[in-house]
């Protein structure tokens, strides 16, 4: 009887012990926050433990990205396993072209004699535009709209004001 109550102290206590040693959820999420941290592709990540399984939830910016943080996030010690909810971050939008030309001399030239009979009408080139200044009648607007489409010019033309 002694013997049996003995044996059974032995297994309570080496249970115990080894429970008791089992890595705790708060101490991997600590040691995987680490990790991810030493990582500086991978910032802004969410960690969340239960039980050992590490649930990871954020943004990385490629495949190759999540992929690494998942192998990172698998060798830290007391994890089981690893849920990767990171989403991948949509390609940044094309960066436009910016347009830095210049009307050239014979544009120019062509949109002045257009103008030159329409009194009161002043233009100034701003790159690749046409600037238009003044008072007019709807005719001459007209006139004005159809050179500039036939010239193929861009133009802003609200500085232009209807007579009455």
């Amino acid at each position: 009887m002694k013997l049996t109550k003995l044996l059974m102290a032995v297994v309570v206590t080496t249970t115990m012990f080894f429970v008791g040693c089992k890595p705790k959820d708060a101490d991997i999420k600590a040691a995987v926050e680490t990790a991810l941290k030493a990582d500086t592709s991978m910032t802004g990540a969410m960690v969340d433990v239960k039980d050992g399984v590490v649930t990871l939830t954020g943004e990385c910016k490629d495949e190759t990205c999540k992929a690494s943080c998942e192998k990172l996030v698998a060798a830290v010690k007391g994890v089981k396993t690893v849920v990767n909810n990171f989403t991948i971050a949509p390609p940044p939008p094309p960066v436009p072209a910016s347009i830095t030309t210049v009307l050239d001399a014979a544009t120019q030239q062509t949109v002045k004699d257009g103008l030159k009979d329409i009194a009161g009408v002043t233009v100034e080139f701003v790159g690749d535009k046409a600037v238009l200044k003044g008072e007019v009648t709807k005719a001459n607007r007209m006139k004005i709209m159809q050179m500039l489409a036939s010239a193929k010019v861009l133009s802003d033309v609200s500085g232009l004001t209807d007579k009455k």
